[in-house]
């Protein structure tokens, strides 16, 4: 395809502006970006309506607006469980997060790994808790690099070799720049801009096209049937059914796991901010079901059959279908409104995921293991290197490996950040787990979840569990996490049988309910 110049020169000018948004936010809610908690956290200060648009630029990321109308193009009414679990996660969020932030203020906790290892007195086990969340989120930012590169190509951008790479690279280098010198402040600045964008684009979208396509009947009519409902069940087995329910059920409970969004949580100003998300937060689960309707508007407009899209489906499949859509239906301006849309959805979340990893290895790993006696600005100046690190490892994968494997790794991702689940949303409950089973379990879980994808050749997280033979097809990730819980619940009434003593907890009932 030519380079579009007018989506192009919208795309850049968009792009030019949240640059200079994300240097000046160093600058908002001033703190002393020498601490973690004010360069990791935004100093704990983000009130309701901030840590909204926080929280939504980080889960609602650039893959997803590429990836879930690009399964729905594909392979039809399953995509549609992000819709469900979306809908599950957020009373499971007004419930239990707002323990994990009034605990994690009272002791100065900063990640996940940080509670766990304060609650169980477990070195061993915050390890693997922080381990599990950098192994899980660094495949995560590279997939963001995929959905922008998807729509500098689109643009028209696409020659070879590192001269084709260019704006990739520059566009995470400014990411780079301004995540270094503001931190949380710049990603929190810039999600503003990025969801309106998105919400300008997705409104758009779901008006205009069904009016260009005669309307949502012949949308809906274009749709192979096969793609419209799910494989019923029969004879042994659930068909689609189980799958679908658990992806939802799974997903959901691993969602808020992931070290982003426990650091979007935790940079909330109260625990009232969060519950008042709990509530609003649906409104993106909205959007996202919109979203997921433009893959079969791409069907309905035969981007697929196109010609002139042919070469581009070839390299990036099913993920061009979006912004296939848009340049077949809409001026050039408007695409490159959307583009941007869809590339500063790359760079929030990436910023997040970024600092979210390397507050885990400066606080859970460097700190405890390298430099026990390391002052707060060596601890902050450590965390800002690291978060160099991470991003550019990020770009080197993609850049240099096939990107199924980034995708493959996502997988993983999901099945690998649930297995953190008992030790994080149990041990704010109970102290009853014992530390040494809740590790056995982490790695019970990590093993048979990685096992079931190993058995699905890294192409798919949907395990056909055949019991008795009757089969039940459903996400490894779920699957998987039941292994952990049941192997820690085995061996905590095992090793306390057995006279195991208890490690030292250093929160208290109080610290939970604490504003």
């Amino acid at each position: 395809m030519p380079i579009n110049w007018t989506a192009l020169i919208v795309f850049v000018l968009l792009f030019g502006g949240i640059t200079i948004l994300g240097f000046l936010s160093s600058r908002w809610r001033r703190g002393d970006l020498d601490l973690l908690s004010e360069w990791g956290l935004g100093g704990g200060r983000f009130g309701t309506l901030v840590t909204w648009f926080l929280l939504g630029g980080d889960l609602y990321t650039a893959y997803t607006f590429i990836a879930v109308p690009a399964l729905a193009f594909g392979a039809g009414a399953i995509a549609f469980f992000a819709v469900p679990y979306t809908v599950l996660i957020y009373p499971f969020v007004f419930v239990v997060f707002p323990r994990l932030w009034s605990v994690s203020r009272a002791h100065g906790y900063i990640t996940a790994a940080d509670f766990v290892g304060g609650r169980f007195g477990s070195r061993g086990l915050a390890l693997a808790i922080a381990v599990t969340g950098i192994v899980a989120t660094m495949p995560y930012i590279a997939l963001q690099l995929v959905g922008l590169e998807v729509v500098i190509a689109a643009m028209g951008v696409h020659a070879s070799g590192l001269v084709g790479e260019l704006p990739l690279i520059l566009a995470f280098v400014i990411l780079a720049a301004f995540t270094y010198t503001a931190g949380l402040r710049a990603p929190a600045a810039i999600a503003i801009v990025k969801d309106l964008l998105i919400y300008i684009t997705v409104i758009a979208a779901v008006i205009v096209i069904p009016i260009q396509l005669g309307g949502f009947a012949k949308i809906f009519a274009a749709v192979p049937p096969a793609k419209l409902i799910l494989a019923p069940p029969g004879a042994g087995t659930w068909g689609s059914y189980s799958g679908f329910a658990t992806l939802a059920l799974g997903s959901a409970l691993a969602l808020f796991l992931y070290p982003h969004a426990i650091t979007g949580v935790l940079s909330a100003s109260s625990r009232h901010a969060i519950r008042r998300n709990s509530a609003l937060l649906p409104a993106y689960s909205f959007v996202l079901a919109l979203i997921a309707l433009l893959g079969f508007m791409a069907i309905a407009a035969g981007v697929g059959k196109a010609p002139e899209f042919a070469a581009s489906f070839k390299q990036y499949g099913t993920n061009f279908a979006v912004p296939a859509l848009i340049l077949k239906s809409f001026p050039s301006w408007f695409v490159g409104v959307a583009f941007a849309a869809i590339g500063i959805g790359a760079l929030v979340p990436a910023a997040i995921m970024s600092i979210a990893a390397a507050s885990l290895y400066t606080r859970n790993i460097y700190r405890p293991y390298f430099r026990p006696n390391c002052t707060p600005a060596q601890e902050s100046r450590m965390a800002k290197l690291v978060s160099l690190v991470v991003k550019f490892g990020a770009l080197l994968f993609i850049i240099a490996l096939p990107q199924q494997y980034a995708i493959q790794l996502q997988l993983l991702g999901g099945v690998w950040i649930v297995q953190t689940l008992p030790a994080v949303i149990l041990g704010l409950y109970t102290r009853w787990l014992e530390p040494k089973a809740l590790l056995i379990g982490w790695a019970a879980g990590i093993a048979s979840g990685t096992w079931m994808a190993a058995l699905l050749h890294f192409k798919g997280s949907i395990y056909p569990l055949t019991i008795a033979g009757f089969t039940m097809p459903g996400y490894a990730a779920f699957y998987s996490v039941i292994v952990n819980l049941l192997v820690a619940l085995v061996l905590t009434v095992l090793f306390r049988a057995l006279g195991a003593a208890d490690n030292t907890d250093e929160t208290v009932a109080a610290d939970y309910s604490a504003r």
